[in-house]
């Protein structure tokens, strides 16, 4: 054999070599703790999908960058049964294997124990810290009376979210008679609490002619609440339901004939607009921090290569937040050179987001992400502004008042102890 030919076989087996040792490099655990089972598993996966395309597209470029080179981030999904109990039981299992991040959002009373456990946690275990990034868990107290260190929110709260809607409303002079109704637990009730203190300082001559609080997750025909929507003469829904809860809704009020406005959190996917049909054209509204017909070269990017990867018209539920949480997540990793907790959150705060159609940052004073929020509105697909439609069901909606980020934020009472 040549001497060439021996120094490049060398070269080439000592990269092989290289190769495999960066290719080994450990993965970078996240830990996602979300009801997979029961009557919202359906949002469950949605979240699944949106995370484990964010994750794929870090992959791609090759992974966190640290000193030693880059590691992957790698996904665990825990089945909390959209339960307490089986969150805690959860997190304890992510402690045990040390994974450092863990991810939640279906649900503020889980995210509440989640924060209280994580407190007790990282006090008594410093050398085994988790930092909680919440990607959906809207109630104000989590970052209000209840904020922690080890807790990040990428998601508007109920108050900001709320802000948006009812700044639609004040505008809308044929909105009289109001009428409230949501899931009985913390969350459904801060958005009562909320609708109602908005409406009374913008618009005090609405009525509010129904507060209505149902279980969560248990019902299965909506009929008896429309019927009390009718009864009540409302010509205006306001409702945080998610999920089932909100398909189920919307569609009994569909199937009673209702001809209202809906102001809802999330009616723009999970079956709601399939539900609801040619009755929430022009009615049905949404609140996000984005939606695919936002406009724009890099958004439409953006959402088609989601529906891309997921390419079934079931699976179409897209949310940017997921992808910001992943890349900020990512972002703070590398400027902190570590995995460890405490030095990833302070690397968080203050941090700054933008992909050329969003832009966030991360507060500081109470880890809540500020970023713009869109009210759009429900139409058919083709019409002005609505190119892409949503699950497939030939409606899409509309961007009908854009809030800046400066426009959404709000005042915090979080009082926080540092690390």
């Amino acid at each position: 054999m040549s001497s060439p030919m021996r120094q490049f076989l060398l070269v080439a087996c000592l990269l092989g070599v290289w190769s495999a040792t960066a290719a080994a490099l450990p993965p970078i655990p996240l830990a996602m703790i979300e009801g997979m089972s029961g009557p919202f598993a359906n949002a469950g996966e949605a979240v699944q999908r949106n995370v484990q395309l964010a994750i794929e597209v870090v992959n791609a470029r090759g992974g966190v960058r640290l000193k030693d080179g880059r590691h992957p981030l790698q996904l665990s999904v825990f089945d909390n049964k959209q339960t307490i109990d089986e969150s805690l039981i959860a997190l304890r299992q992510a402690e045990d294997r040390h994974i450092p991040f863990v991810l939640q959002g279906n649900s503020s009373a889980v995210a509440a124990s989640l924060v209280d456990a994580l407190n007790k946690h990282n006090e008594r275990s410093p050398d085994n810290r988790l930092l909680f990034l919440n990607y959906s868990a809207v109630d104000p107290v989590l970052t209000n009376d209840k904020c922690s260190f080890w807790h990040f929110r990428f998601d508007a709260n109920a108050d900001m979210r709320m802000q948006a809607l009812t700044d639609v409303i004040e505008g809308d002079s044929r909105a009289s008679k109001v009428y409230l109704i949501g899931q009985d637990y913390s969350f459904g009730h801060q958005v009562a609490t909320a609708a109602r203190t908005q409406l009374a300082a913008k618009r005090p001559d609405i009525r509010i002619v129904g507060d209505e609080f149902h279980p969560i997750g248990k019902i299965k025909d909506f009929a008896p609440y429309a019927a009390k929507i009718r009864a009540s003469g409302a010509d205006t829904v306001i409702t945080g339901n998610w999920g089932n809860d909100l398909t189920l809704l919307v569609k009994a009020a569909r199937e009673s004939g209702l001809n209202l406005k809906f102001y809802t959190f999330y009616g723009n996917g999970l079956g709601a607009p399939a539900a609801i049909g040619d009755a929430g054209v022009g009615r049905v509204r949404a609140v996000a921090e984005w939606h695919p017909n936002v406009g724009g070269a890099a958004s439409d990017a953006f959402y088609q290569s989601f529906r891309q990867r997921f390419p079934e018209p079931r699976d179409d539920y897209v949310h940017l937040r997921m992808r910001v949480m992943i890349e900020m997540l990512v972002s703070a990793i590398e400027r902190a050179g570590s995995t460890e907790a405490a030095s990833v959150a302070r690397a968080l705060e203050g941090a700054r987001f933008a992909n050329g159609f969003h832009e966030a940052t991360m507060r500081a004073a109470d880890h809540q992400l500020i970023q713009p929020l869109t009210v759009s509105v429900m139409q058919k697909q083709g019409e002005d502004g609505v190119r892409f439609d949503n699950e497939g069901s030939g409606y899409g909606f509309k961007t009908e008042r854009y809030l800046l980020p400066a426009a959404t934020a709000q005042p915090s009472t979080c009082t926080m102890t540092r690390h």
